[in-house]
């Protein structure tokens, strides 16, 4: 199989999957060269949300307070880098780091499989996060915190209030955000010099399959259909791509025009 092969059978239920496809005009704002900084320094800021989230996931969910300290610390060398501004840049091996294994709690029946996908996935983006930095430091660009955008936080406003619904939205949330991720490397990444290009393609293959890891874990834990729950976050979530956003980040909605 060829690699463009290979990029649109991974692609082909991405697309599916999403309402909508990234707008031109976002695209055309993400590859502008006075963009690359803001785009990088916002996709590590991803990488390690998306860690954090699926951190928070287990903690409250699937183990008890030791284990819940042993993902903590696993995680703080990589939140010391951002918010705290240690920028020693030795996260090396931290990305396999936890110390013990994570005590599933008693009385949640898909525990150790919540555990076992979300450890997976939290690897992977930390070692995401740091081919980041490490591409930013190539480049002589300087790593600083940026300002949310309103996409997480707007579909966060569509998660139901009641267990196990909370849950099963989040992980429904979780989906969207890592097919989106994985349409817009492909849609960018023609436009990119060689590096970046590679590093993009290099991310599709583990953002597919993140994406449908949640999709999996949300229908186990429902037990039974879920298509009107993805369909409304869906909705949702094409609704913040295509409406007009002020801010340029990785997720964000289609530029107001300067």
């Amino acid at each position: 199989m060829s690699l463009s092969q290979e990029i649109e059978t991974l692609l082909t239920p991405v697309r599916a999957f999403l309402h909508c496809d990234t707008p031109q005009s976002w695209i055309d704002e993400a590859v502008k060269p006075e963009n690359e900084t803001i785009l990088l320094r916002d996709h590590a800021n991803c990488e390690l949300k998306a860690s954090q989230t699926a951190m928070w996931l287990i903690r409250k969910y699937a183990i008890d307070e030791e284990s819940g300290h042993l993902l903590l610390e696993w995680a703080k060398p990589y939140e010391d880098f951002v918010y705290r501004g240690e920028h020693s840049g030795i996260f090396h091996a931290k990305k396999n780091g936890l110390s013990a294994p994570l005590k599933p709690k008693a009385g949640f029946e898909h525990g150790q499989e919540l555990i076992d996908k979300m450890v997976r996935l939290i690897k992977e983006e930390f070692h995401h996060f740091e081919q980041v930095i490490e591409i930013m430091e190539k480049r002589d660009m300087a790593y600083s915190p940026l300002n949310a955008g309103r996409y997480a936080r707007g579909l966060m406003s569509a998660v139901r209030t009641h267990e196990p619904a909370t849950l099963i939205d989040k992980l429904i949330i979780g989906a969207y955000i890592e097919a989106r991720s994985c349409e817009r490397f492909a849609k960018i990444a023609p436009y990119l010099d060689a590096d970046l290009q590679k590093f993009y393609i290099s991310l599709l293959r583990s953002e597919a399959r993140h994406y449908q890891d949640y999709l999996t874990l949300a229908e186990a834990i429902a037990g039974g259909d879920i298509s009107d729950r993805i369909k409304v976050i869906g909705q949702k979530e094409a609704e913040l791509i295509k409406s007009p956003d002020d801010l340029f980040r990785f997720h964000s909605g289609t530029p107001i025009a300067a």
